[in-house]
């Protein structure tokens, strides 16, 4: 397998704007032509690459990737920092006013606490290096953690609804003051924490499950003021476990789309918002390009996504060489639709009627 010897600096990387999505500070270079502060740099050539082919000939890769996204350290240090201390003083209090309700509370609030613990160990991952055994990174874990986060919420919010479902068949009394004073510190703490995320959530599936777990517990905080001010000025007791499996259906159906898009991720779909024909499309309309086969599209992260393809060029075409063509390629793929990391493969109209993958799946 042929090798080639990367030298870029950080600096003077072209980028196109006009993205589906943002990539914060982000700047985009292919490996194939590379195109430092404003000139095109020499193209890398792989003559006889053979990848795992049965035949030689020449392979060109085009790998367009982005800087390390923002890092969200502080916003889980905090988070966790103030869930914590809320943790402690509800136990403390469920404790001293023997309050059930109140201990059950904080169990499930710890369970948030470690909820952001594992996404927060998850960010820290995927922005390390790659290395030889990991050649990606270790990027995965954020998909690995936001579908641990949706798997966990539906199960904390599935034994929350058990229970309300019981105080339904035989309410009790409920400790209507103390219980809304701790549920109303709940609201302040945990939507102070969900909007540390709010932001990042919009364009990360990691941070989103970290948001939707906090935003949850703060609407669920919310029902039970709400109801805790119904007791109080009504003395019907179902109140409580009524508002609160209301609010365990919406909590659900909002993390239904985390589980979904997560077990996808976890399962290399392409993303959604990316249209397969329609990257096909594009790349047919290269200078050059032919035809095309063996295109692969899937995410590499929860904010990355990465292409494989081989692209068909007549022998004959000399008047676009192909270190212009995947430079151009690589840029309209970030431009166009979000793709940082493709790779491709060049063969003449003689090699793809050879190639093993060119009925594999073609597009």
């Amino acid at each position: 397998m042929g090798e080639c010897q990367h030298n870029h600096g950080p600096d003077g990387h072209a980028h196109m704007a006009a993205h589906n999505h943002a990539h914060d500070g982000h700047a985009a270079h292919g490996h194939t032509g590379h195109d430092h502060d404003g000139h095109e740099g020499d193209s890398h050539n792989h003559a006889g690459h053979d990848c795992g082919h049965d035949h030689g000939h020449g392979g060109l890769f085009g790998h367009h990737h982005v800087h390390t996204p923002e890092s969200y350290g502080r916003a889980f240090a905090i988070g966790i920092a103030l869930n914590l201390v809320y943790v402690i003083g509800e136990a403390a209090w469920g404790v001293r006013s023997h309050a059930l309700s109140l201990l059950a509370d904080a169990g499930h609030n710890l369970s948030d606490v470690l909820a952001l613990g594992a996404a927060w160990l998850a960010e820290a991952l995927s922005r390390r290096a790659p290395t030889t055994n990991f050649t990606y990174g270790l990027r995965r874990s954020s998909i690995l953690a936001a579908l641990g986060n949706a798997i966990a919420l539906l199960v904390v919010t599935g034994g929350i609804m058990w229970e309300a479902v019981l105080r339904l068949i035989h309410p009790h009394p409920v400790a209507g003051v103390a219980v809304m004073v701790v549920a109303g510190i709940g609201i302040v703490v945990n939507g102070a924490t969900a909007l540390l995320f709010a932001s990042g959530g919009r364009k990360d599936l990691n941070l989103h499950g970290a948001f939707l777990h906090m935003a949850s517990d703060a609407v669920m905080s919310l029902a039970v003021v709400a109801g805790g001010g119904v007791i109080l000025l009504t003395g019907w007791l179902r109140i409580d476990p009524v508002i609160c499996l209301v609010v365990s259906l919406s909590i659900i159906l909002a993390t239904w789309s985390l589980l979904r898009d997560s077990l996808d991720m976890a399962l290399d779909r392409v993303p959604r918002g990316i249209d397969p024909a329609q990257v096909a499309a594009f790349l047919r309309t290269l200078p050059g390009v032919c035809d095309l086969h063996d295109l692969h599209i899937w995410p590499i992260s929860t904010t990355e996504t990465a292409l494989t393809v081989h692209l068909v060029r007549d022998a004959r075409e000399s008047g676009h060489p192909a270190e212009g063509l995947l430079n151009l390629a690589a840029r309209e793929l970030d431009a166009r639709f979000g793709i940082v990391h493709p790779t491709f493969q060049i063969e003449t109209l003689s090699d793809a009627d050879s190639c093993i993958l060119a009925s594999a799946h073609t597009i």
